[in-house]
């Protein structure tokens, strides 16, 4: 499948998006986020992005005060995953400007819909800015 799970994290663990590909309960949501996120928070810069986690490779970046960390299969890319954390970074920054966190907090549902563009049952399916945005401004413009 590839793209198991991505989270946007801030730096003191609180977790503001959550996307799943797979299905997990409520408490076992819970208890692989605040696993993860302390693994990953506890790591200096100097360290390598990639982790491994129960069955998962945890991909993940800072950004500002924003961790990006993508859950995948085993024998997915590192570096593919480190572009596509990029790619989606560049794609709210087009957006909101310069994205933060209170851009995702006040604007969630416009930061589902990119990741729903972007990503389909744990797929990367479009990589275009322009193409993951129009929708999104379409909507905007209506409204």
């Amino acid at each position: 499948m590839g793209i198991r799970f991505i989270l946007m994290v801030n730096k003191q663990g609180q977790t503001r998006l959550a996307q799943y590909y797979e299905y997990l309960t409520l408490e076992e949501r819970r208890a692989l986020e605040g696993e993860i996120v302390r693994k990953c928070l506890a790591r200096t810069e100097q360290q390598c992005s990639f982790v491994e986690h129960r069955n998962y490779k945890i991909v993940y970046r800072r950004y500002a005060s924003l961790f990006f960390l993508v859950g995948v299969d085993n024998d997915e890319n590192e570096l593919a995953i480190l572009e596509f954390i990029h790619l989606l970074v560049e794609t709210m920054d087009r957006h909101f400007g310069n994205v933060c966190e209170l851009d995702i907090m006040f604007h969630l549902e416009k930061a589902h819909f990119m990741l729903e563009e972007m990503v389909m049952n744990g797929c990367i399916v479009e990589t275009s800015k322009s193409n993951i945005l129009t929708p999104i401004q379409l909507m905007e413009k209506s409204s």
